[in-house]
């Protein structure tokens, strides 16, 4: 584990004792955690297998003032190279059960998008085509009310349940925090943005409010928009989605077409060939090459057009 004072064995103990003994681990590589296939280590990577141990090992954290990032299916997602400082709670299989009762499919934080729409299909439940191939968990797509082909998860959520951390104490501690659900039109979703991210919430789960729908129409939607994807994204190398927000009035990857920019390389990080509103890991590209490649895509095209690029990937951890 990297140097720290954060950490000791009590610590440790505490936080296997929530989470599972099985589900802490140490220094382990965020590139096995990031679809870009990139990061250095986190200093201690816990996965809680149950909403309760989740709940508790987060209580944990903020009660013992550890530093604390949350993950999903890391597909939007720029690690370090030096790691993560501090504790890493990963949303994953253990927290992804999806339940339908009538038209309404709920979702543990960590499922996967791509299965919610699934099983939505499967229960002739249409709405969630345009996104079904969006690949995030349901925790981070509400986070940032990810969104696809004219459709976002402001159009299909009804509520979301959230962790919200304690306030610190007026005697300097944390106690435990709140659990509480919001309803759709109480999150302030908007472009890439939501009151979730804002205010620090936590995504425990999510219900959808979907129609009734053909079942063979809803299975060749689905296989319209995953054709598309394939077709103009570069799904065959490692990315992190689309690496920009659209700025308003372009489209991101047509300005850094236009710039000149495409197959453009810093050590292993390319803009893709594709499509250019991607940067792929090519060649065991490194946090600093994707860093240094977005710096060079955002100069290029402001001096060329006079248009700032946002990025619409995270950066999180340590950088060179």
């Amino acid at each position: 584990m990297h140097e720290n004072d954060f950490f000791n064995e009590d610590l440790l103990c505490a936080l296997a004792g929530v989470a599972g003994e099985d589900n802490v681990l140490m220094s382990e590589p965020m590139r096995e955690h990031t679809t870009l296939k990139i990061g250095g280590p986190a200093d201690v990577f816990v996965t809680p297998d149950t909403e309760q141990g989740l709940v508790a090992t987060l209580d944990t954290c903020y009660r013992c003032d550890l530093p604390l990032t949350i993950v999903g299916n890391g597909s939007d997602l720029l690690v370090g190279d030096k790691g993560i400082r501090g504790v890493v709670v990963a949303l994953g299989e253990g927290l992804s059960d999806i339940t339908i009762d009538g038209t309404h499919v709920t979702a543990a934080a960590g499922a996967l998008l791509s299965d919610v729409a699934a099983a939505a299909a499967e229960a002739c439940l249409t709405g969630m085509e345009p996104i079904s191939g969006i690949p995030g968990s349901v925790g981070g797509a509400c986070y940032m009310n990810a969104g696809a082909y004219g459709a976002c998860m402001a159009d299909v959520l009804e509520s979301v349940r959230v962790y919200k951390p304690a306030r610190q104490l007026d005697d300097g501690t944390r106690g435990s925090g709140n659990i509480i659900e919001f309803d759709v039109d109480e999150l302030n979703l908007g472009y890439r943005k939501s009151r979730i991210a804002d205010d620090g919430f936590i995504v425990l789960s999510a219900t959808f409010n979907l129609a009734p729908g053909n079942a063979a129409m809803i299975k060749a939607d689905m296989d319209d928009y995953r054709q598309r994807r394939e077709d103009k994204q570069p799904l065959d190398m490692p990315s992190a989605g689309s690496t920009f927000k659209r700025p308003e009035g372009y489209f991101a990857g047509k300005l850094i077409m236009d710039a000149g920019l495409r197959g453009h390389a810093v050590g292993g990080a390319q803009v893709s060939e594709k499509h250019c509103g991607f940067i792929v890991n090519a060649d065991h590209a490194t946090a600093a090459d994707v860093d240094e490649l977005i710096r060079h895509i955002q100069a290029t095209v402001k001096d060329q057009f006079n248009v700032d690029l946002e990025p619409e990937v995270h950066r999180v951890g340590e950088f060179l």
